[in-house]
């Protein structure tokens, strides 16, 4: 049983003028329907794929360079695991108190979108959305809102270059943009800091957490297992992300 003074002390500091900071992974888009396991943004739990090689070999970027038509085929099986997705209500939440006058900062390891579909406008995709295409050739973007009418291996239908979709995969490095305007945002500091749904295994994942007593800011994790930044955890909500605003916004007064 979490006591009531504990949702009191989060829900005091949602107040226009503050400035929060909310971390999310996998486990914020579950009540989606999304899966919360190994892969970008979650989906495989097993040892090696159908080709026989570890999902973290065949997305990732050395091998997007020899066999891109190979670590298409698993961003395509990514993509349809997030097709119909909905935001669920913490995305729905968070948008609501940004457009309430609170400063919101949204840094999401998620690839799936549902943040920005949610109306949510701070948001820093670290890891980068699906949805956004690039050609590797002439760096020509578009964004798409599925993979259906993409072959098995997207070109460019400027250039016949190979396409990819704007994520980080692995052994690649965080995208500039992202990362500078994180570093904008942490200069400054917050008044609340929540890390929901995430195991805080990446360093940049888990520094806002660490740092959160420097800023004077409330640090509070929502997960149901303890994690890496569980120690720097002023609170813990041992709770799905649904579950826990259900309860959170009884308590949360917006004018």
């Amino acid at each position: 049983m979490i006591d009531d003074s504990h949702w009191k002390r989060v829900a005091d500091l949602i107040e226009p003028g503050n400035r929060i900071l909310v971390i999310t992974g996998a486990g914020m888009s579950a009540d989606s329907g999304l899966p919360t396991y190994r892969g970008v943004s979650g989906l495989y739990n097993v040892t090696d794929t159908e080709d026989g090689i570890p999902i973290e070999r065949a997305l990732s970027g050395p091998m997007f360079q020899r066999r891109p038509q190979l670590t298409w085929k698993y961003i395509h099986q990514l993509e349809r695991s997030c097709r119909g997705a909905e935001p669920n209500l913490g995305h729905t939440t968070l948008a609501q108190w940004e457009r309430h006058g609170i400063h919101m900062c949204v840094l999401t390891q998620n690839v799936d979108g549902l943040h920005e579909r949610a109306g949510s406008k701070g948001v820093i995709p670290i890891h980068g959305t699906l949805r956004n295409i690039l050609c590797t050739a002439c760096k020509a973007t578009r964004v798409v809102e599925d993979y259906e009418g993409l072959s098995p291996l997207p070109l460019c239908e400027h250039c016949n270059g190979v396409l990819r979709p704007r994520v980080v995969l692995f052994g690649e490095t965080l995208p500039q943009e992202e990362t500078s305007a994180l570093y904008r945002e942490t200069s400054l500091g917050f008044d609340l800091v929540m890390s929901i749904g995430t195991t805080s295994v990446f360093p940049y994942i888990a520094a806002p957490m660490r740092y959160a007593r420097e800023w004077g800011a409330l640090a509070i994790e929502v997960n149901p297992g303890n994690t890496e930044v569980s120690p720097y955890a002023d609170l813990r909500f041992p709770l799905r992300s649904v579950p826990f605003f259900e309860r959170l916004n009884k308590d949360v007064v917006l004018n």
